[in-house]
């Protein structure tokens, strides 16, 4: 079986998140104290899906970790363009709003969760996927709900043994 080996990737502040990413290295990694934050379940980058909560965790570097954190796994492809892919894991600072452009966490009419970049328009609100190949969802203000933006990515990679 092939040792999974996590990478992490930290946001760099006021960069398009495209850009924002920037590896923690190994070295970096031994003299960060690893710490426990709650991984809550799942997150589409696609159609959005069903918000359900599970109970986990998983261990990133101190420096990703701020007041009210938490991690969702990815689920989708329409945030390869932001560097978030299926698959990964995001880490999430808990927030009730995102300026324009940002890419949060959002709940629809408290049912549904999905992962977008947020603007706010005349009409209401557009979320939009980082996938060129992915029509964007159009509502109104009062049919959504942000929970957090995102601050960083835990990427699983797979070694040869």
């Amino acid at each position: 079986m092939p040792e999974v080996i996590p990478q992490f990737l930290h946001r760099r502040p006021n960069l398009p998140l495209a850009e924002a990413w920037e590896a923690i290295e190994d070295d970096d990694l031994n003299r960060d104290e690893l710490v426990e934050i709650p991984l809550l379940g799942r997150v589409s980058a696609g159609l959005p899906i069903e918000a359900c909560l599970d109970a986990g965790s998983i261990h990133v570097p101190s420096r990703m970790v701020r007041r009210n954190t938490y991690a969702l796994k990815v689920r989708g492809d329409s945030m390869i363009d932001c560097n978030i892919f299926d698959g990964d894991v995001i880490i999430i600072e808990r927030q009730e709003s995102a300026e324009n452009g940002e890419t949060a966490v959002v709940m629809i009419n408290d049912q549904e969760v999905t992962l977008k970049k947020l603007y706010i328009e005349k009409s209401g609100v557009r979320l939009q996927p980082a996938n060129e190949s992915m029509a964007p969802i159009y509502l109104k203000n009062s049919d959504i709900q942000v929970l957090g933006l995102v601050m960083g990515v835990v990427r699983q990679t797979g070694l040869a043994a």
